[in-house]
C-alpha cells in the first residue's frame, strides 16, 4: 500500500476530488493547512499599513491505496490540480507498512 499527500491551492479542490472520484477513489482525507515554498509568501496592505503574510492557506489531501492505484491518481491529481503558476503545489507518496479498520478489525488493503 501506498500513502499519496497533495498539498494543493485551495480553490482547486473540487476538480481534485472529482479527478479522483472518476478513477475510483471512494474515500480521501482533507485538511486545511498554511505553508509556502518558492513564492515565499505576499505582501498585503491593510487599513494602510504593509505586511507579509508568510503562510498561504492550502489544502492537504491524504489517500491510502494500492500500489497498482498510484500512478493513476497522482496523475489524477496534476492534472485537476495544475495551473501552470508558483504555488500549483506538491504530491509525496510513501509506503504504508499496515491500515486497520477500527469498526471490523479488517487489516491490509481491505481495511482501506
Amino acid at each position: 500500500m501506498k500513502k499519496l499527500e497533495a498539498i494543493i491551492k485551495p480553490f482547486k479542490l473540487e476538480e481534485v476530488k472529482q479527478a479522483l472520484s472518476d478513477i475510483g477513489v471512494e474515500g480521501m482525507t482533507i485538511t486545511e493547512v498554511k505553508g509556502f515554498g518558492r513564492q515565499k509568501g505576499h505582501t498585503e496592505i491593510y487599513r494602510g499599513s504593509e505586511y507579509t503574510v508568510d503562510f498561504l492557506p492550502k489544502i492537504k489531501i491524504e489517500i491510502v491505496m494500492d500500489d497498482e492505484e498510484i500512478a493513476g491518481a497522482v496523475a489524477a491529481v496534476i492534472k485537476a490540480a495544475k495551473t501552470g503558476k508558483i504555488g500549483d503545489g506538491k504530491i509525496f507518496v510513501s509506503p504504508v507498512d499496515e491500515a486497520v479498520r477500527i469498526r471490523t478489525e479488517e487489516t491490509g488493503k481491505n481495511a482501506v
